[in-house]
């Protein structure tokens, strides 16, 4: 319980500090004002979470091991409220909330461990516009998670789920919140959490818990954002071309405790189908060292197709802003080498990307066949604009 006790002294401690912070700054008078002769500041919100659920066993070994999990967590969420002067894609996805959390939770397993999480999210209304006093929006989360206990074959040997301290946190989430006040709101919702290392070290059967979860939400400048909206410029393109190269490190199996580097190239072509979506075709070329060890190509040794794999792809975007969108590819392997972990005919790439500067982006993904991770990839790319 000391655990909780310290999350709950900062979320006292930030609530605090923000009512202070608009007492200070927001003169009733003015923040009621609908046109204010003052510099205009975005509208902040912090949420506290409250969760209970369970853990999904997404394998016989698993459930075998621990039985039924269940666990209690806490979210603390600082957002700002986007309105019709920013983006353009604030309007098209009704508004959303934009922001950095931080999660813990414990499984009262000393084996597992007590996570903890940084994580950005994004939080769009079901909706468009807002209703007086409800609201229903989805969340999805990314970030890094640490503290927990991974496997060792001497000293945790039970913890067959993950083999790092730190892992990829996912979330996806669905929640209702009604409106007491100018400033608190009440709500409830549930979550899909994710926590995987990609297969930088074995074990990685990941984690993935499924909670409900009640939620008070403080809004301290009571002021009311412009949600009206515009007529948007038709997309003046012909389409992209889009190149990058990623990189990543993978272990095979837990008593193998040498990692080997991987790494892609792809080319990919796609078409904007309206702002919010892009559609495409291309392929990778996949590079294994793994393809030239004995340990793991065995007779494949010294054959250049051991080290090498790739095939065409479907290509996927889901633009949420004009830098950060999320990417998706659907491939088929042309050739591939089940040693070196292409267990499927089918690759999968999910991740997120964000342009840097211009045209160049940067970001990461998984890399998977079917629900089994292949690789994290860090990526570096450039995009080649046609008008």
């Amino acid at each position: 319980m000391p655990y909780f006790y310290r999350w709950g002294i900062i979320a006292v401690f930030l609530f605090g500090f923000l009512h202070n912070l608009q007492a200070q700054t927001w003169p009733r008078g003015e923040v009621d004002t609908p046109y204010l002769n003052v510099v205009k500041r975005r509208q902040l919100l912090v949420q506290l979470d409250i969760e209970n659920g369970g853990m999904i066993a997404n394998n016989k070994l698993v459930r075998e091991s621990f039985g039924n999990i269940y666990y209690n967590g806490i979210n603390l969420r600082l957002g700002w409220q986007t309105d019709r002067e920013g983006d353009d894609y604030h309007q098209l996805y009704n508004y959303p909330i934009y922001g950095i959390g931080l999660y813990a939770s414990t499984f009262r397993k000393a084996e597992i461990g007590t996570p903890t999480a940084l994580y950005g999210f994004f939080a769009a209304p079901i909706k468009a516009g807002r209703l007086k006093r409800w609201d229903f929006n989805y969340r999805i989360s990314l970030g890094l998670a640490s503290n927990f206990e991974p496997y060792n074959e001497e000293n945790n040997p039970l913890n067959i789920l993950l083999g790092t301290h730190r892992n990829v946190f996912v979330d996806l989430g669905v929640q209702a919140n009604y409106k007491i006040g100018h400033h608190l709101q009440l709500g409830a919702g549930l979550s899909f959490h994710h926590f995987s290392n990609g297969s930088i070290r074995q074990p990685n059967k990941g984690i993935n818990l499924l909670p409900l979860s009640v939620t008070i939400t403080y809004v301290p400048y009571r002021q009311t954002p412009d949600f009206t909206k515009r007529e948007l410029p038709e997309l003046d393109e012909r389409g992209q071309i889009h190149l990058h190269y990623a990189f990543g490190i993978k272990q095979f199996e837990p008593q193998n405790r040498r990692r080997y580097f991987k790494s892609t190239v792809g080319m990919y072509w796609s078409y904007a189908v309206g702002y919010q979506w892009r559609l495409g075709v291309g392929g990778d070329l996949f590079y294994s060292d793994s393809g030239n060890q004995p340990e793991i190509a065995g007779d494949a040794l010294n054959k250049i197709g051991s080290m090498f794999s790739g095939g065409p792809a479907f290509y996927i975007d889901h633009v949420l802003t004009k830098r950060l969108y999320l990417n998706g590819n659907v491939g088929v392997y042309v050739h591939r080498n089940k040693f070196n972990g292409e267990i499927k005919p089918i690759f999968l790439r999910l991740g997120t990307r964000y342009k840097v500067w211009k045209n160049a982006y940067a970001g990461v993904s998984i890399k998977a066949h079917a629900a089994k991770a292949d690789f994290v990839e860090w990526t570096m790319g450039y995009t080649i604009q046609r008008r």
